[in-house]
């Protein structure tokens, strides 16, 4: 017997079950705040596409909202989250974050600040592109001269793995590669890795999951990339000087011309001041592990945010864990005291070289030394103060 009647009131159950359902999830996410900014690279980054992916599920799992602002420019992005602080959380390289604290380059200058993790981001992949038609087979083919190599102006970690870390890999000093290679400026991610197959430069520095790189490959003639030979141990100890945080890799995934390449391996991370609210970031922990099956599938790096990759990657990271996120892994018993304690090195590494760098702009102030990397003083300065402490680099 059927009783239609009863259709539209077992409907309307549903439906209430479901909005309880909803509500009582919400509930649990009562203390983040109502919206959350966060900051990426550019729109043609795969760090802004997957960061997309899953602010949608979290904005539908959380009743709250959530804001990706691009930010191409990686000094402004860290001005962003620390200085001005309009954004939350930042999607930074670890390699990055090594030049903020350690005043590298461009951020030689720029205010010091602490930061810790919330949770991981990706693992992205990097290596030297070329166009499909290039006459440039190695890396050693670079030596020949008259090679121009794509600078990015807006990365001081890009512009050093460029200008110091490829001829280091090559055997080269900087003053023997400035013969031989033209640097070619560009001021964007995208503009970056476009030079090759616009005409502009002969070599780029790329991450091969990009979106540019989808379309590069794509172009007439499409794009090849330079082996960077794992066994050449040699020649990886030279690059590690100056890139301490990466991980040599062959290049798993990515534009199909990349899968199977050697090159390297560097983390991103979502990252935030210590002083962020720890009820906050416990709770973006608790809502990252718990939903990761509902947003895994929304970017293929998403994977990457498993609290599995998470742990992993926060056993070899010389950045500590915000406090938040510690007290969650606490509570599922994903802590230990090994951890406690790596952690707990990690701040302290931290704060000494914020101690340091701030020593280094109170006594600039105070002896009327102009800030600036052109200005010798003030150089002999920040060495004076900085010239004791270990560099961050990654527990291999």
């Amino acid at each position: 017997m059927k009783f239609p009647f009863l259709r539209p009131a077992l409907m309307a159950a549903a439906v209430t079950v479901g909005a309880i359902a909803t509500t009582t999830a919400q509930a649990d996410y009562e203390a983040l705040p109502r919206l959350l900014v966060i900051g990426t690279p550019s729109t043609q980054t795969a760090s802004f596409a997957s960061t997309n992916g899953w602010a949608a599920v979290y904005q539908e799992q959380t009743g709250k909202s959530a804001r990706v602002v691009p930010e191409d420019s990686e000094i402004q992005r860290y001005r962003r989250l620390v200085e001005r602080q309009d954004i939350g959380l930042s999607s930074v390289t670890a390699a990055e974050m090594r030049y903020q604290l350690e005043g590298i380059d461009s951020y030689l200058t720029a205010p010091v600040a602490a930061q810790r993790m919330v949770w991981h981001h990706n693992d992205t992949p990097w290596g030297f592109v070329v166009s499909g038609d290039s006459k440039i087979q190695t890396l050693d083919d670079i030596k020949a001269g008259g090679v121009r190599v794509a600078q990015g102006a807006f990365s001081p970690a890009m512009t050093t793995t460029v200008r110091k870390a490829l001829p280091a890999f090559l055997g080269m000093s900087e003053d023997e590669a400035n013969k031989v290679i033209r640097y070619v400026p560009a001021s964007s991610y995208a503009e970056n890795c476009r030079s090759v197959v616009e005409g502009r430069a002969d070599v780029a520095w790329c991450a091969p999951i990009s979106s540019v790189l989808s379309e590069m490959e794509g172009a007439p003639g499409g794009i090849r990339w330079l082996n960077m030979d794992l066994d050449n141990t040699e020649a990886w100890q030279r690059f590690l000087e100056h890139s301490p945080m990466s991980l040599p890799a062959t290049i798993p995934f990515g534009v199909k011309t990349s899968v199977g390449v050697d090159g390297l391996t560097s983390n991103f991370i979502y990252a935030t001041r210590p002083d962020m609210d720890a009820d906050t970031v416990y709770t973006l922990a608790k809502w990252f592990h718990e939903n990761h099956d509902r947003y895994k599938s929304t970017h293929p790096l998403s994977a990457r945010m498993s609290l599995e990759v998470t742990r992993s990657y926060a056993r070899r990271s010389p950045i500590p864990l915000h406090e938040g996120t510690v007290r969650y892994l606490k509570e599922i018993g994903e802590w230990t005291e090994e951890d406690e304690k790596l952690n707990q090195e990690a701040i302290q590494h931290m704060d000494q070289w914020v101690s340091a760098r701030k020593a280094v702009m109170d006594e600039a102030r105070e002896k009327r030394i102009t800030p600036s990397a052109d200005n010798d003083e003030f150089v002999k300065l920040h060495e004076k103060h900085t010239g004791h402490l270990t560099g961050f680099s990654s527990r291999l």
